[in-house]
């Protein structure tokens, strides 16, 4: 998988082709970019999120010196087939779509739910990821957890009603700077203007959201033979998936590193991308 000497690096996201690949009869939509031949760092992302998601200024700065790849998960975005009842079997296509490109190890970048994906990937293949990055996520069975269907949907209807994207309200604090920010990230989450994928559909949502009740509500699984370097990041705020259980992650991860973000919400990184992006790149280097 290395690249020709003539075929240009793309390390813009908003100009990352989209490709597919059929794996166990499901065709799954990715996109790359970044030089190839190394390690791949495998993007995943959070509920209700489809390819465009993805903020470009955090994928961009990785992009620059790692081979990037983002992904739908099935029946989300241009993938087809049904989106998973659990989170776990989530985990099983991620390893079926990574094996079908043909990579026997990776790096992971998680936000949220691709958190909790990333987890249970590595809990059945714990030789398949070298370094893991966790941001706004939290163990398996984490407190409060469940409580995210309500606060999905509340959120929904806030957004609606002021014709807002619910990200804002979801990821952001709702002060003036937390505004500042959420606004700033929607629109940079429009700088891709061709091939934009198709959004989430309203049963694909929740499907999605009865899976994280059932991981919020589940017996925790054993983090400690979690061997790989990891990065752990979060806002100081989050409503979503609360903050103290990135602290949590970090104490149940050996050696793990933590970043929690001031007077920020769920999206602390994207708020605090400026800071955040070279240290994830830097972490992921090499």
């Amino acid at each position: 998988m290395s690249t020709t000497s003539n075929e240009p690096v793309i390390t813009s996201y908003a100009e990352a082709p989209t490709r597919a690949i059929t794996a166990g009869g499901a065709t799954y939509a990715y996109r790359e970019l970044g030089p190839k031949g190394d390690i791949p760092v495998v993007f995943f992302v959070h509920l209700a999120a489809t390819l465009d998601n993805w903020d470009p200024r955090i994928v961009d700065p990785i992009a620059q010196n790692r081979h990037v790849i983002t992904f739908d998960q099935r029946g989300v975005g241009a993938s087809t087939g049904k989106v998973p009842a659990t989170l776990e079997e989530a985990a099983d296509h991620a390893y079926e779509f990574i094996t079908a490109l043909g990579f026997e190890k990776i790096d992971i970048f998680s936000f949220s739910m691709g958190g909790f994906i990333a987890q249970d990937l590595i809990v059945k293949h714990p030789d398949l990821v070298r370094k893991l990055v966790l941001t706004g996520t939290g163990p398996r069975g984490g407190t409060d957890i469940d409580k995210v269907v309500a606060l999905t949907y509340w959120d929904i209807l806030r957004a609606t009603l002021t014709r807002s994207d619910p990200k804002e309200f979801l990821f952001f604090k709702r002060d003036a700077i937390g505004k500042r920010a959420a606004k700033a990230f929607v629109k940079r989450l429009e700088e891709r203007i061709v091939d934009r994928d198709k959004p989430i559909s309203i049963m694909a949502l929740r499907t999605q959201l009865k899976a994280i009740q059932k991981f919020g509500r589940s017996a925790p699984s054993d983090l400690s033979t979690f061997t790989q370097p990891t990065l752990i990041a979060n806002g100081d705020n989050d409503r979503m998936v609360p903050s103290v259980l990135s602290e949590d992650l970090h104490r149940r991860i050996k050696g793990s590193e933590l970043i929690i973000y001031p007077d920020s919400g769920h999206g602390g990184i994207f708020q605090f991308h400026e800071n955040f992006a070279p240290i994830a790149a830097e972490f992921l280097a090499g």
